[in-house]
C-alpha cells in the first residue's frame, strides 16, 4: 500500500503503517514488535490497532444521554422527575425547575461554566465546599443568575429520537455512564487533561499560558516513543497545540486537515494508531460549527459524528479500530450523579489560580456522555471513573477498561502502561 498523498500542517508527511502492521515507506516501527514489547508480556498481538478519539464540547450527561434510559434502562440516567430549586437562598417560594426531554438544538445561551460557576452548581454554594455526595442542586439557580429562563434549557435533556446517531450508537455499543470531566471548570484545562493526565495547574481559560503552551508530557509522545504512529486531524486550528511539545519542528507532519485527509486516509486503511479527530471550533463564514459547543447547532454536530463513524465502519481497518466518543466538560447543563469529591489524587502537586479561587485537583467535574465504539464490544454500560487513585489519565483509564472489560488489546496495552500512566 503506498503513502497517502495528504500533506500534515507544513509539510508532506512520510511513512504510515497499514492494518497489516507493516510499513507504506520508511521509518516506522512494524506494528506488531511494538505491541510485542508492551506490558501484554511478550503475547500475540491483540486486536485493537488503531485509537480514534473525537471529543466533543460541553455538554452533560443528563443533557445528551439522560433519556436514553428509556432505550437500555441499565443507563444511569433519568426518569423525568429530577428538579432544582430555582432559588437557593429562598428555594421553598421561588419553585423549582424540572428537567425536560425539549432540549433544543440551539440554545439560547452559553450557560455558565467557570470554576466558579461549577462549585455553585454542584454544591449549591460558592463557600461550602464540604458535602459528599454533592447535593448537586445549583444549575437551575446559577442558570438563572445569568439569564432569566435559562434553568428551563440547562435542566432539558435530548429525547432519543431528537438525536438518532447518538440513539443509535447508545443501542449497539457500550455507554460509559461514570467518566466525568477531569476539572470542575472550562474548556482548556480539561482538554488539556484529555492528552497528558494534567492541566499543569490550569484552572481557567488563560489565553496568556495557553499562547506559551503547557508544558506537560502528552500520550502523543507515550505512542511515538513505543514506535507507533499518532496523527492529529483538525478542521480549525488544533486545540493541541496548546501543547507545548507538539510545537516541535519532529510533529508537524503529525497534523492532517480533516475535510482533505480523514475519509482518504479511512478508506485507504492508514489511519495512525492513536488518531484524534478536532471538531470546528467556531462558526466562520459557510462553515458551521459542528463541536456541539452552545450555541452552535447540535444537528451539526450528530452530523460529523455520523460522518466519522461511518468512514471507520467502512474502512479495512474497521476490525482492529476502538473509537472513544466524549466531552471535554458538562458546559453548565444539569447532571443528577454526585461528583467525586473524595479519595480524587492530584495529578502533580501542582496547585491552580483563578482568584479569589484555588484548586488542588482533588475533585472531578461533572459527568460527561461517553462511548466507547469498537466491532469487538458488545452492546451495554459501563461503569468508569476519568481518575482514581491508580491511574490519573482520561483516555488511559477508558483504555484500561476496555482492555479488561472487552477484548486483549496492543495499541491499548501501549497507551495505559506508558510511563506514569498505568
Amino acid at each position: 500500500m503506498s503513502a497517502s498523498n495528504c500533506w500534515g500542517l507544513w509539510a508532506p508527511r512520510s511513512s504510515r503503517t497499514t492494518t497489516d502492521g507493516t510499513t507504506t515507506a520508511s521509518g516506522t516501527t512494524a506494528l506488531s514488535n511494538a505491541a510485542n514489547s508492551t506490558s501484554n508480556g511478550g503475547s500475540a498481538i491483540g486486536q485493537i490497532k488503531t485509537v480514534v478519539v473525537l471529543v466533543m464540547e460541553n455538554r452533560s450527561f443528563d443533557h445528551m444521554f439522560g433519556f436514553m434510559k428509556r432505550l437500555n434502562s441499565e443507563i444511569d440516567g433519568l426518569t423525568g422527575t429530577e428538579s432544582n430549586p430555582l432559588s437557593l437562598t429562598n428555594p421553598d417560594s421561588a419553585g423549582v425547575a424540572r428537567v425536560s426531554d425539549q432540549a433544543p438544538y440551539v440554545d439560547p445561551a452559553d450557560p455558565g461554566h467557570s470554576y466558579q460557576d461549577i462549585v455553585l452548581q454542584i454544591f449549591g454554594s460558592h463557600t461550602d465546599t464540604s458535602a459528599n455526595p454533592p447535593p448537586m442542586n445549583g444549575f437551575a439557580a446559577d442558570a438563572e443568575s445569568k439569564q432569566a429562563g435559562l434553568s428551563s434549557t440547562i435542566m432539558s435533556g435530548f429525547a432519543p429520537e431528537h438525536i438518532p446517531v447518538h440513539a443509535a450508537l447508545v443501542q449497539e455499543f457500550a455507554v460509559v455512564d461514570r467518566w466525568f470531566a477531569s476539572v470542575p471548570s472550562s474548556t482548556q484545562p480539561n482538554r488539556l487533561f484529555l492528552h497528558s493526565a494534567t492541566s499543569h495547574g490550569l484552572m481557567s481559560n488563560n489565553t496568556k499560558l495557553l499562547a506559551d503552551g503547557l508544558p506537560q508530557k502528552t500520550i502523543f509522545e507515550v505512542v511515538h516513543e513505543a514506535g507507533l504512529t499518532f496523527g492529529i486531524y483538525y478542521q480549525q486550528i488544533p486545540n493541541t497545540l496548546f501543547y507545548r511539545n507538539l510545537r516541535q519542528l519532529k510533529y508537524l507532519d503529525k497534523f492532517y486537515p480533516y475535510d482533505l485527509c480523514f475519509l482518504e486516509d479511512a478508506k485507504r486503511g492508514v489511519l495512525p494508531n492513536y488518531t484524534v479527530i478536532e471538531p470546528r471550533y467556531f462558526d466562520i463564514l459557510d462553515e458551521p460549527a459542528n463541536d456541539d459547543h452552545p450555541v452552535h447547532d447540535v444537528a451539526q454536530g450528530q452530523k460529523l459524528i455520523k460522518e466519522v463513524y461511518e468512514a471507520l465502519r467502512a474502512s479495512p481497518q474497521w476490525n482492529e479500530i476502538l473509537l472513544i466518543i466524549t466531552y471535554d466538560e458538562h458546559g453548565g447543563f444539569h447532571d443528577h450523579v454526585p461528583t467525586p469529591v473524595a479519595d480524587v489524587p492530584s495529578p502533580d502537586g501542582l496547585v491552580g489560580s483563578a482568584p479569589p479561587y484555588s484548586f488542588d485537583f482533588k475533585r472531578l467535574g461533572v459527568r460527561v456522555p461517553a462511548l466507547l465504539i469498537s466491532p469487538w464490544i458488545e452492546k451495554g454500560t459501563g461503569t468508569l471513573y476519568s481518575r482514581n487513585s491508580t491511574t490519573f489519565f482520561p483516555l488511559a483509564k477508558s483504555l484500561r477498561y476496555a482492555q479488561e472489560n472487552f477484548f486483549r488489546v496492543g495499541i491499548v496495552s501501549v497507551i495505559s502502561a506508558g510511563p506514569g500512566l498505568g
